[in-house]
C-alpha cells in the first residue's frame, strides 16, 4: 500500500512566493485572488477539535491551539474545542455528540482517537473527520485494529502528521554536542511507533556528532503528568545523565534538567523560557497551514481522506529557537543537515541503521519506507530501555 505525502499547501505557499516577487501584472493578479479569498462564504463550515489536554500546556495541545487560532483568525469563524478527553470510549462519546450536533469538520489531535473517531464517521458519513498522529493501516484487524479491509474505513476519514524525526534528529545534534558523558536520558510518553521513531532519531542524531553516545528511556505511561514526567527526569538525572530529551506534552523535564545543571531538548513548542539556562532547542510543529487548507476545503465540499505526512520541507515541522549554550559550530553544523533533510539528500533513518540487538534493520544507502517508519516497533542501536515499554 502507498500512502499519499499531499503538498497542497506547500506549494500554495510557493506560488504566493513567487508572485509577490515577480511584481507588475502578477501583483495584480495576485491581488485578485486575495480579494476572491477573501470573499469566500464560509458559513457552512461547523468546526470542533478534541484535545487530550488544554490549550495553556506550553506544549502539544498549546501549539494544536496555535493552528486553530490561525483558522479562526483566516477563515472568519469560531471553533468549538473540547478540552482534556481522555482515549476510548469517552472521546467516542464526544465525538458522536458533536457530530449529531451538526459539527461537518471534527478534528482529534491524539493517537488513541483513532478508533473511536473511526466509528463516529461511519455513523456519519455527511461530516469530515481528521485524526492527528494516526495512520488508516493502524485500524485494520492485522494491526489489533477492528475493520478487515482498508474498504472498511471510512471514506470521510483523513489523518494527519508529519516527519518530527527529522526535527528530532537535528535536536539529538545538539544534545550529543552538549553532552560531557554522552549519556543521555529520554522522558517518554507511551510505547508507540511514533514515539518510538523520536527516540530513535534522536539517538542518531546524537550519535552523529558522538558514535559512542546512549540514549535511556524512561516511560511514564503518560501524555500530560507534570509529577510523574519529573519524577521520570529525576530517575535518569540521578542515573547520571547529563542531557534529557522529551515526550511528553509539559516542561517538568526542562525545570528538572536545570535544577540539576543539565540540558534540555524539549518537544512541540518553543518553551525556552521555561529552563533557558538548560534549553537546548526542540522539534516544534506549525499545524496551521493544514487546518486552514482542510477547512477550505470542507467548505468547498470536498472531505480530504488522504494521509497527510508533512515535513521540514513544507513547514509543518521545525526546529525551535537555539538555548545560549549552543555554540556557533553546533548551529552551523545543524543548519548544514537541515538543508540536507530540507533537498532530500539526506533522511533520518537513512542506512545502516541497527537495532539493539545488532541487527541491520536499515541496510547501506537505502531508507525506510513510510508505512515501515509509521510502524516501527524497535530500538536502534545505543538505546537503553524496551521499546515495550
Amino acid at each position: 500500500m502507498k500512502m499519499k505525502h499531499i503538498k497542497g499547501f506547500a506549494l500554495a505557499a510557493v506560488a504566493a512566493m513567487t508572485l509577490a516577487a515577480c511584481g507588475g501584472s502578477d501583483d495584480a493578479a495576485s491581488d485578485t485572488t486575495a480579494a476572491a479569498e477573501a470573499g469566500a462564504d464560509y458559513s457552512s463550515l461547523k468546526v470542533a477539535v478534541v484535545y487530550i489536554g488544554v490549550p495553556d500546556d506550553k506544549g502539544w495541545t498549546y501549539q494544536h491551539e496555535q493552528g486553530i487560532l490561525s483558522l479562526e483568525s483566516e477563515l472568519g469563524i469560531e471553533v468549538k474545542r473540547v478540552e482534556n478527553v481522555p482515549e476510548g470510549d469517552e472521546a467516542e462519546a464526544v465525538m458522536e455528540e458533536l457530530a449529531a450536533g451538526g459539527y461537518n469538520l471534527i478534528f482529534a489531535t491524539s493517537f488513541g482517537y483513532g478508533t473511536p473517531m473511526a466509528r463516529v464517521a461511519t455513523k456519519h458519513p455527511e461530516g469530515c473527520f481528521q485524526w492527528a498522529t494516526g495512520a488508516k493501516f493502524l485500524l485494520t484487524a492485522e494491526m489489533g485494529g477492528e475493520y478487515a479491509t482498508f474498504g472498511d474505513i471510512p471514506a470521510n476519514l483523513g489523518t494527519y502528521f508529519g516527519a518530527a524525526e527529522e526535527a528530532r534528529y537535528l535536536s539529538g545534534i545538539a544534545a550529543g554536542k552538549a553532552s560531557p558523558t554522552g549519556k543521555l536520558g529520554y522522558v517518554a510518553a507511551f510505547p508507540i511507533p511514533e514515539v518510538i521513531r523520536g527516540i530513535n532519531a534522536f539517538t542518531l542524531g546524537a550519535q552523529s556528532v558522538n558514535p559512542d553516545a546512549t540514549v535511556q528511556v524512561s516511560w511514564t505511561k503518560t501524555w500530560f503528568d507534570p509529577t510523574i514526567e519529573k519524577e521520570a527526569s529525576e530517575s535518569l538525572l540521578d542515573a547520571g545523565v547529563d542531557v534529557l530529551g522529551m515526550h511528553q506534552d509539559t516542561t517538568a523535564a526542562g525545570v528538572a534538567a536545570e535544577a540539576r545543571g543539565a540540558k534540555w531538548v524539549g518537544y512541540n513548542s518553543d518553551v525556552k523560557e521555561a529552563a533557558p539556562a538548560a534549553w537546548l532547542t526542540a522539534p516544534t510543529w506549525n499545524w496551521g497551514p493544514f487546518y486552514v487548507q482542510t477547512a477550505k476545503a470542507v467548505a468547498g465540499g470536498t472531505c480530504p481522506s488522504d494521509e497527510y505526512y508533512g515535513s521540514m520541507a513544507d513547514g509543518m515541522v521545525t526546529l525551535g529557537s537555539f538555548g545560549d549554550s549552543v555554540d556557533a559550530d553546533t548551529q552551523a553544523l545543524i543548519a548544514e543537515k537541515a538543508a540536507a533533510i530540507i533537498d532530500g539528500s539526506f533522511a533520518p533513518f537513512q542506512g545502516p541503521v541497527t537495532d539493539q540487538d545488532g541487527n541491520e534493520v536499515v541496510a547501506a544507502d537505502t531508507r525506510p519506507e513510510l508505512l515501515d517508519l509509521l510502524g516501527m516497533s524497535y530500538f536502534v542501536k545505543g538505546v537503553i530501555g524496551s521499546p515495550k515499554g
